[in-house]
């Protein structure tokens, strides 16, 4: 997937110009919070010395010790109850799940023990923990390295879930996470660690639940997650020649979500699309549009579409692998066909 270089959030106050990449942002946002609060440390496989496989977390543990950034046996069950029963007893865990593929582990303890504890409790327990990572694919990782399955998190109630896109909403979303006293799952698509984007030197966090207008426009709401925000840009782009004006909303989390922001922007331009890179069957694209279709239905002129990976593993092969995707041109076909521009 490219990366287009594109001016990523319209809410962005940034007046000394500093730009880093998604990675060096979430490796603030870590370390801002780790001095700020004792309790919150980093557990996960090769998270210490090897920064983890994707080296977002260098220098870490050279700052904070073996004992804060704690390199974990090849365990997510284990690693991720640990965090569990960390945070119950008063700490601010952040466990590290190299591959978003390998929750398949974490099941039982994220879904049935973090995520219903305070219930279960009678709100005398809480579980102030952070889940971060991955999804994405187009790396050539294969059938289980590359898939988004943010849409599994967001089906259970007790836990929030948060999907950035730029490095501005990766360390703002990064720092509330961990100050929430709810377990949260943090989704980072792996092809962003190195895009760039503006973020503020000073202090700031995002609120969950509130979306983000990345661009404005009057003609359709393109309505997408994570990466394909970023190819839901380049696809505004590429429909601004053909006079199309498109408004890009991120809804940024998954878990809240901020329904309002969407059925506004979709009653203004009365057309819309959803695009994520979640599996296209019983996923976020069904959720978002049906929230859609439902709340601004007297304001619609089509049917609300949407574009997610398509409900195959996902193939090794390079040809084939981008063919699972959303892009830029399937969205600007889509959105021309929703405009009448055949």
């Amino acid at each position: 997937m490219s990366t287009p270089d594109v001016q990523y959030s319209i809410s962005v106050r940034n007046p000394q110009g500093r730009e880093i990449t998604f990675a060096q942002a979430i490796r603030e946002a870590l370390a801002e919070e780790m001095r700020r609060d004792p309790r919150v440390f980093i557990i996960g496989e090769d998270v210490a010395e090897a920064g983890t496989v994707f080296k977002v977390l260098t220098g870490l543990v050279d700052e904070f010790g073996p004992e804060r950034v704690i390199d974990s046996p090849i365990s997510e069950a284990g690693i991720t109850g640990m965090g569990v029963g960390a945070a119950i007893t008063g700490m601010r865990p952040v466990v590290d799940i190299m591959f978003g593929d390998f929750i398949t582990l974490t099941m039982d303890q994220m879904v049935n023990q973090a995520a219903k504890t305070h219930y279960m409790s009678g709100g005398k327990l809480k579980v102030p923990m952070v889940l971060r990572t991955t999804l994405g694919a187009t790396r050539r990782s294969a059938a289980q390295h590359s898939q988004s399955l943010h849409a599994w998190f967001s089906h259970i109630p007790g836990l929030k879930v948060a999907i950035p896109a730029t490095p501005y909403d990766a360390k703002g979303l990064m720092k509330t996470a961990i100050r929430d006293d709810n377990p949260v799952a943090i989704f980072e698509d792996k092809m962003l660690y190195q895009s760039k984007g503006p973020v503020p030197a000073e202090e700031y966090t995002l609120p969950f639940g509130v979306a983000d207008i990345k661009r404005t426009g009057t003609d359709i709401t393109l309505v997408a997650t994570s990466s394909m925000v970023l190819v839901a840009l380049e696809a505004a782009e590429k429909l601004a020649e053909l006079g199309i004006s498109a408004e890009v909303v991120d809804p940024r989390t998954t878990v809240p979500l901020d329904r309002e922001t969407l059925i506004q922007s979709a009653k203004k331009t009365s057309r819309a699309i959803v695009i994520d890179e979640g599996y296209h069957s019983y996923g976020v694209t069904a959720e978002l549009a049906s929230v859609i279709a439902d709340g601004a239905f007297y304001y619609l002129d089509a049917p609300v579409k949407r574009l997610g990976a398509m409900d195959v593993p996902v193939p090794f092969s390079p040809v084939l692998e981008d063919l699972t995707v959303p892009t830029a041109e399937q969205v600007v076909e889509m959105a021309k066909a929703l405009c009448g521009r055949h």
